[in-house]
């Protein structure tokens, strides 16, 4: 409508002008309600191409959308494992930090693995002190062989020493007894000697092995028990939490609730645009949007990223061929925004419904470029210009939006 009244003023209202001043055609005579298209035809039909050239060139370098919003995720309160509520820490709506405790899970058998393992690492401290004797053991066997085998050998020596030196007293028999009793007393000693090996053996190797297991088994059962507990990940707003004790949660069939976290879409708006305006809208680009949380105010944005795919163009493998005369919706360009300005976002709940526009400007190009020709400089103007229109074309659309949301569409 706007844009129709101000190309009148420069087609339809000189038509008329030159009619009634120049003619002298009068309205209610010569003019009249059927003489009136004969009379202006020139003027009425250069307003209508007119127009629809402005309002063409208006929506294509400064498009225009009413699908903006800011999307947030949510984190889903899920347990690891599935079990009975024990315990709730926190209330619905509540605001909480990560690493908060939110609820807890019976963990009997879980505790009762723990336990196990602690006492299993208590049984292996246990062999290890035991171990520790037995090598303590083992040294005095060693002691006591060697003093034995010492004695054996004296005994041999001396009365091998008499029979070499003709003594009657010492009988053969007698020597190879004591033979006898050194290699028997050689054999002890191996074996006490072998025995604290393998004494040392267990202190060294095989207790801490064991060990290294249990231990690995207290974490694994720790880690188990660990799950009961469920902690938020993020800073976050507790929602949709309605658990009561005693009530069965489980990873696939029942989720606990949702958290959202804080900083989750604020401050970043992703808007729809036609696909027409994939070739006109840059990353740097200044827009403004407005949105019904806020009522009758305008925040200006800047276009930080377009994303160079269009959504309905995705596909999924499937045994179904993909018609594409089935796909008639065009997607949409999608864009993201950010506040011009820090923090002129922050009262915009994510989520928000809102209406942007962005503002083609070739301010630069117009003052740096010297290949300009004459016709383009004024193209170019021209398209500067008409972006007022569209800007007080949104700021009349955010003023409407509160009447009509609350009356003509009942309030929803």
């Amino acid at each position: 409508m706007l844009e129709t009244i101000l190309c009148a003023l420069v087609t339809l209202l000189p038509d008329y002008l030159f009619r009634r001043y120049v003619q002298g055609k009068r309205i209610g005579h010569e003019l009249t309600l059927f003489s009136v298209w004969y009379e202006l035809r020139w003027g009425l039909t250069s307003c209508a191409m007119l127009t629809l050239t402005v309002i063409t060139t208006l929506f294509y370098f400064h498009p225009a959308t009413n699908a903006v919003t800011s999307y947030f995720r949510t984190v889903t309160i899920l347990p690891q494992v599935g079990g009975r509520v024990e315990e709730i820490y926190v209330t619905n709506n509540q605001e909480i930090e990560a690493g908060h405790p939110i609820l807890r899970l019976e963990g009997l058998s879980q505790q009762a693995a723990v336990e196990a393992a602690k006492a299993g690492i208590a049984q292996i401290e246990a062999a290890r002190k035991l171990a520790v004797t037995d090598l303590a053991m083992a040294d005095a066997g060693i002691a006591q062989a060697r003093a034995a085998l010492t004695q054996a050998q004296e005994d041999l020596a001396r009365n091998q020493t008499l029979k070499d030196q003709g003594s009657s007293a010492v009988r053969l028999t007698e020597i190879e007894r004591l033979d006898n009793l050194v290699s028997e007393r050689e054999a002890l000693l191996q074996a006490a000697e072998a025995g604290k090996a393998a004494a040392q053996q267990q202190i060294d190797v095989l207790i801490p092995a064991q060990m290294a297991s249990a231990q690995a088994q207290l974490e694994l059962a720790e880690a188990e028990l660990g799950k009961t507990l469920i902690v938020a990940g993020v800073d976050g707003r507790i929602e949709q939490f309605g658990l009561e004790v005693g009530d069965y949660v489980s990873p696939l069939l029942r989720p606990a609730g949702l958290l959202v976290p804080s900083d989750s879409g604020r401050g970043r708006f992703q808007a729809g645009f036609n696909q027409m305006a994939a070739q006109v809208i840059k990353p740097g680009m200044v827009g403004e949007i407005g949105c019904m949380t806020k009522p009758f105010t305008i925040v200006p944005m800047v276009v930080v990223a377009v994303q160079d795919v269009i959504p309905s163009g995705q596909i999924h493998p499937s045994d179904v061929l993909r018609d594409p005369a089935k796909n008639l919706t065009p997607g949409s360009v999608t864009v993201y925004l950010e506040p011009l300005y820090e923090g002129g976002a922050d009262l915009l709940p994510p989520g928000s419904a809102c209406l942007a526009n962005v503002y083609t400007n070739n301010h630069d190009r117009l003052e740096h470029d010297p290949d300009l020709g004459g016709f383009e400089r004024a193209f170019l103007h021209v398209v500067d210009t008409i972006g007022v229109v569209h800007a007080a074309g949104l700021r009349l659309r955010v003023l409407l939006m509160p009447m009509q949301t609350l009356v003509f569409s009942g309030g929803h």
